[in-house]
């Protein structure tokens, strides 16, 4: 592969809906924390030149992950959302690299979605994700059904999502600058008019939010299908 490809996992989240008295990226899943099952996953492919993690500034715990030290590993401060570290994060990679961001509370991500993912050339970039499986209902105050939506055009956005690094850069400023809300890397690409490529993705690659998602993910983990 000629590009470069970078790799960044903001990791500088607490995980509030954990219920845990450290951030959810510590929690340990078969001996290992949650980070260094995600952080595995990208230092074991060939493709990827370095991985960025952003953690916040008052975290205790970073330097204690011997992951971290690793060469292809440069650590970086995140900012007060999501996007904003990931913003700090690709003032790391090279303009001309593509880059994978990959949520840190994802451990289940399989090396076959990756290199899906990793197949995309068009510049307006992709995203995993899988349809919408679940009937989908539309609140009117948060309590009342408003209608039902058309579940065949609806996605669950997961990550890595893939882009080039300065398109990236550029969407999210321009973003920040209009205040515009941006959940994923995709949104702020969308807000500048692109159309990022959907790559059906496996629904194991959950996202840890909950208490009851650490079994789910360590099940998952033993798995090797």
């Amino acid at each position: 592969m000629s590009r470069q490809i970078f790799a960044i996992i903001p990791a500088s989240g607490v995980g509030s809906r954990m219920k845990s008295n450290i951030p959810k990226q510590y929690l340990k899943l078969l001996g290992k924390t949650i980070l260094e099952h995600t952080l595995s996953i990208f230092l074991a492919h060939p493709y990827i030149e370095k991985v960025v993690v952003a953690v916040s500034k008052e975290d205790q715990y970073y330097p204690e992950i011997a992951l971290l030290q690793d060469s292809k590993v440069k650590v970086v401060f995140g900012g007060e959302t999501r996007a904003d570290s990931v913003f700090n994060a690709l003032q790391n990679v090279p303009e001309n690299a593509w880059v994978l961001v990959h949520d840190a509370a994802r451990p289940c991500l399989k090396r076959s979605d990756l290199d899906k993912l990793l197949q995309i050339e068009d510049e307006q970039g992709g995203i995993l994700a899988t349809p919408a499986i679940d009937t989908m209902k539309r609140t009117q105050d948060a309590k009342m059904i408003s209608h039902t939506e058309d579940r065949s055009t609806l996605w669950h956005a997961l990550t890595p999502q893939f882009f080039p690094a300065q398109r990236l850069k550029k969407a999210l400023s321009e973003a920040f600058a209009a205040n515009a809300v941006v959940t994923d890397e995709a949104s702020a690409m969308e807000f500048l008019g692109f159309h990022p490529q959907l790559v059906a993705g496996r629904a194991d690659n959950i996202k840890i939010t909950r208490p009851e998602d650490l079994a789910l993910a360590e099940f998952y983990l033993t798995r090797n299908d």
